[in-house]
């Protein structure tokens, strides 16, 4: 369905997917509002003594929210071209996740034998993902981690590594008397320390030991910028895209100057 043949779903689409004008703006910050405030509302419902003397209120907003995210939904099927694209996207899925839960309550009640069934409420918190899509710089994050997932994981490698290293040295300088029962106990220990956690439940006794702990703990500091300075040399390299979204298969990230789809395309 061409755009050109069908103003309405154009007018919907600029609104709904395009955060470059008046409207478009004002939809996304409506839309904001009443994600942060119905994940809200979830958090005070999980209190006892609120749900108990709100918990009709909160029943209430919550159907309200639940019928304006299904709104939005399918209004975002509407006007774009590939809707089942769409519904099959990351963004797709969140948007039916965070509405489903509210809808399954219906048909599986919550009675003495389904109560696990009520681990489906906290689905609802997957509203706060929907935060994401107005994140401008998000694209570039996760195209820089994308970018940087082979030198991570050459990282990860090394430290998992050291931990190993240094789980079995402790395990050799304290022993079982002092806490470091095992290679795989010590190992935890090194991975707590090194990232300088530092829960206490084990900690070295022998002055050899707290020497090597003090060196783990300086050298996770060091180690903790590393991923930091990966990502950002990746961010240096970014490339400057627009919030326009495609209004046939809803990809965003295109150049300044575009004028099709690079995925699929349409005219934008």
């Amino acid at each position: 369905m061409n755009r050109t043949n069908n103003p309405l779903r154009a007018r919907l689409h600029e609104i709904i997917f395009e955060a470059d004008t008046p409207a478009g703006k004002t939809f996304d910050l409506l839309l904001q509002l009443s994600i942060l405030t119905s994940v809200l509302v979830v958090m005070l419902d999980s209190v006892a003594s609120l749900r108990q003397q709100y918990g009709e209120y909160f029943t209430l907003a919550e159907w309200v929210f639940t019928l304006l995210f299904t709104l939005e939904y399918t209004l975002r099927l509407y006007c774009i071209g590939q809707p089942l694209k769409y519904a099959r996207s990351f963004f797709g899925i969140v948007d039916l996740l965070s509405v489903l839960p509210t809808y399954a309550a219906l048909f599986l009640p919550g009675g003495q034998y389904l109560l696990s069934i009520r681990i489906l409420r906290l689905l609802r918190i997957f509203r706060i993902l929907k935060m994401v899509k107005f994140v401008g710089e998000a694209d570039v994050l996760l195209r820089s981690l994308r970018s940087s997932g082979r030198k991570i994981i050459v990282f990860l490698l090394a430290i998992l590594t050291l931990v190993v290293i240094f789980g079995s040295v402790m395990y050799l300088v304290e022993g079982e008397e002092n806490g470091f029962t095992s290679i795989p106990r010590s190992i935890y220990w090194a991975v707590v320390t090194m990232t300088t956690v530092g829960y206490g439940d084990i900690s070295p006794r022998t002055d050899l030991g707290q020497a090597i702990a003090a060196f783990i703990m300086v050298l996770g500091y060091g180690i903790i910028a590393i991923p930091t300075g990966i990502v950002t040399a990746e961010l240096a390299f970014k490339k400057q895209v627009t919030t326009q979204s495609c209004p046939e298969c809803s990809a965003f990230g295109h150049d300044p100057d575009a004028e099709f789809c690079k995925y699929c395309g349409e005219e934008l």
